[in-house]
């Protein structure tokens, strides 16, 4: 036992001594490499190496556990569910968006690519087309406008068609000097095409394309995934790039066929959940908690958005676009459609949540291997409080962000804060706000618990038959804290 009365500082076997002292055999990791030469060819240490190697050798593998009953266990609960996932993507798949005749209004309308060739200064009045002076109160916004318009100078803007039946033709576009966007010789944009129009006024610019700056800024975003995650990195893109095709293939048009807005949210986020976890972490028990732990969480939330998008009388028409939608589809279930929303919102972040919060059990796990489920939960708690707190306040934010504009617009009319959060449009968000952050704070202590539970009964069911490696010299005696 005093074989060894110094030993020198060994920084790669720092976990594997921590590990060693009395903690039920799962020190024993590093025993294959002292065999091979980390005790200086001593017999005693040999002796261990050889007559554990075999139980220690699951610490450092995939997180996968160690017992072919718990494997079971997991595969009893997410076999079904794989395929009952499955069986809904094939019963539900709509092949394809229903056709229907354009409105010619907002994004219903055809849209061709063109080039601004040139641009001039003219006189507003002169581009008038009634040919009389706008008149009206110069003290409200809208006569303020009509008299700049009428004597300040506006830019006639010649665009070419690039694209379609009408390729190389040419049209007039008269940009006013108080309009937001404003044209420029060369600039590529998008025009809208009303047949129905007449010949000089069927084509007008909608919008700028910016195909160019959006493609460079994805190119750069994908770089840097893959700079940093490396493979991981390309899988994730991957996962990204599945989860895009599920949601244009299937949800989307799935909704539009008239399918319930919420089966296919479920349906479809449970595929993209599937795919995304294993396909970036891999087959293992680790993300397959996470994945247990994700559904549970978003059963959660979809009961809830359920019940109160009920209680609150949410219809899901609020805007513009949602009233295109309902127009062109009355058949569609507008406050179904805000539910699945809320579902497809969520489930980014709860992947994120509880991928981390399994990894940190079986960290934890790997430092101190004596732990039981209680000690493993308690430790893993301790480190979720920090990830809801974050988690939540990004949410929240995130979501302000977006209305921002909105919440101006409010701010500009006075309006009290019982009142703007009792409008639908922002009730709307609230809604979505608070039950996507309950089910991801609900999602810490589910996963945390499911994730000690598996890997404690890893080590009590795995790990037992290395307990005589408690006997070993004053190397094994050693603690790290």
């Amino acid at each position: 036992m005093e074989q060894y009365p110094y030993q020198p500082h060994e920084p790669h076997h720092r976990e594997g001594s921590g590990q060693a002292a009395g903690f039920g055999g799962s020190g024993g990791d590093q025993g294959p490499e002292r065999g091979s030469g980390g005790d200086d060819g001593r017999g005693h240490g040999r002796g261990h190496s050889h007559a554990h190697g075999h139980s220690h050798s699951h610490s450092h593998g995939p997180a996968a556990p160690v017992s072919q009953h718990l494997r079971k266990v997991i595969a009893a609960i997410l076999v079904p569910f794989t395929a009952a996932v499955v069986v809904g993507l094939l019963v539900l798949w709509p092949g394809g968006a229903p056709a229907h005749k354009r409105t010619g209004v907002g994004f219903d309308r055809e849209t061709q690519q063109a080039t601004v060739t040139r641009v001039v200064e003219v006189s507003c009045r002169s581009v008038n087309a009634s040919g009389d002076t706008p008149t009206g109160d110069t003290s409200t916004a809208e006569g303020a406008s009509a008299q700049q318009e009428a004597k300040g100078r506006c830019k006639k803007a010649t665009v070419r068609v690039d694209t379609g039946k009408d390729k190389g033709r040419t049209f007039t576009e008269i940009v006013q000097p108080d309009q937001t966007r404003q044209l420029h010789q060369g600039e590529k944009v998008v025009v809208a095409y009303e047949p129905s129009a007449p010949k000089d006024l069927q084509y007008s610019v909608a919008d700028v394309n910016r195909k160019f700056p959006m493609t460079l800024l994805a190119g750069i975003f994908a770089l840097a995934v893959v700079v940093v995650g490396r493979l991981r990195g390309v899988m994730a893109l991957i996962a990204l790039a599945v989860s895009f095709l599920v949601l244009t293939l299937f949800i989307l048009p799935a909704i539009l066929q008239g399918s319930n807005p919420l089966l296919v949210a479920v349906v479809g986020s449970s595929a993209i959940m599937l795919i995304a976890l294993y396909m970036c972490h891999g087959l293992s028990a680790r993300t397959s908690v996470a994945v247990l732990g994700t559904l549970i969480s978003l059963s959660l939330i979809g009961a809830l958005g359920s019940l109160f998008i009920g209680w609150a009388a949410l219809t899901g028409n609020t805007d513009d676009n949602t009233g295109l939608i309902h127009g062109l589809y009355p058949s569609i279930d507008m406050s179904g459609l805000l539910l699945a929303g809320v579902i497809i919102g969520s489930l980014g972040v709860l992947d994120d949540v509880t991928v981390t919060q399994t990894s940190a059990v079986w960290e934890l796990h790997e430092a101190n291997p004596s732990m039981g489920w209680r000690g493993l939960y308690r430790a893993g708690i301790r480190i979720g409080r920090d990830h809801i707190a974050s988690v939540v306040n990004t949410l929240v934010l995130a979501y302000a962000g977006a209305a921002l504009p909105l919440l101006l617009l409010f701010s500009i009319a006075q309006s009290s804060v019982g009142t703007v959060a009792n409008s639908e449009l922002v009730a709307e968000e609230i809604v979505r706000t608070l039950v996507g952050s309950i089910g991801l704070v609900a999602s810490v202590p589910v996963t945390t618990a499911l994730a000690a539970l598996v890997v404690s009964a890893d080590r009590a069911s795995g790990d037992a038959p290395a307990l005589p490696v408690t006997a070993r010299g004053g190397r094994g005696r050693r603690r790290k804290r």
